[in-house]
């Protein structure tokens, strides 16, 4: 859904440049919305790898927050990317935070894999733990 809203918003500014064929270039407020919408595009397949990886080597519940946190920070990032440039950089910050967070998880659950094969101890319920104690902390600024 948020790949369609920017995907129309860059047609919307593209039909704004009077012009029959898509451009690259044009007015300012169209280069924000394509950079921006290029921006989201270009981070979207590494955030569906890791929060799938996450999501099934780890914990369903903390990544599937995360995931929620991530579509709703990009819509915050997009948004001030058409305002100034330094509206933009607490949701680029935010987003880094998210997908550190998704790769630690997938991580400590690939770590967890290979804990059983050679020790055959199982972490993953202290691994669920704590990823549930951390998501909560994805909230803060």
């Amino acid at each position: 859904m948020l790949q369609v809203f920017f995907a129309f918003k860059v047609e919307h500014e593209s039909k704004n440049q009077h012009s029959k064929s898509f451009q690259r270039t044009g007015s300012l407020a169209f280069e924000k919305v394509y950079t921006a919408n290029q921006n989201c595009i270009d981070a979207y397949p590494t955030f569906l790898a890791v929060l799938w990886c996450a999501g099934i080597l780890c914990s369903q519940t903390p990544a599937a927050f995360a995931g929620l946190m991530y579509l709703f920070v990009r819509q915050k990032y997009f948004v001030g990317y058409l305002g100034e440039k330094t509206q933009s950089t607490p949701g680029y910050i935010f987003v880094k935070r998210i997908i550190f967070f998704l790769f630690a998880m997938s991580l400590a659950g690939i770590l967890n894999h290979y804990l059983v094969i050679i020790f055959g101890s199982d972490m993953e319920n202290y691994i669920s733990g704590i990823s549930k104690t951390f998501s909560p902390l994805l909230l803060i600024p």
